[in-house]
């Protein structure tokens, strides 16, 4: 159930934050706890006044600017030579760059 929160609900519980903070395996002081659940709160409230803005007849965006086709056309062209691609490689094995295992 949510907590009083002065004239507004709250939405976000220090448990919450925990949890979160778990999640991400941070740790947080008992202020920064606080803290995070008074911002996350006063982000909440925020997206809470935008939800109210009536948006009839307002066309949906995906972009804040139109793009057209931001990519560069695709053809082929020559490649680096393989020895001067693994000229600057710091460790090479059988002419592929060698890297650290990582499990």
């Amino acid at each position: 159930m949510p907590e009083s929160h002065g004239a507004k609900t709250r939405r976000i519980t220090i448990k919450e934050v925990e949890h979160a903070a778990a999640l991400a395996k941070i740790e947080l002081a008992e202020g920064e706890k606080a803290q995070l659940t008074e911002q996350l709160d006063r982000m909440l409230d925020y997206f809470h006044k935008i939800d109210q803005i009536n948006l009839t007849g307002v066309p949906p965006a995906h972009h804040v600017i139109e793009l057209i086709n931001v990519f560069r056309s695709d053809s082929p062209q020559r490649t680096l030579p393989r020895k001067k691609a693994l000229s600057n490689a710091s460790k090479v094995e059988e002419n592929f760059f060698k890297a650290p295992r990582i499990v």
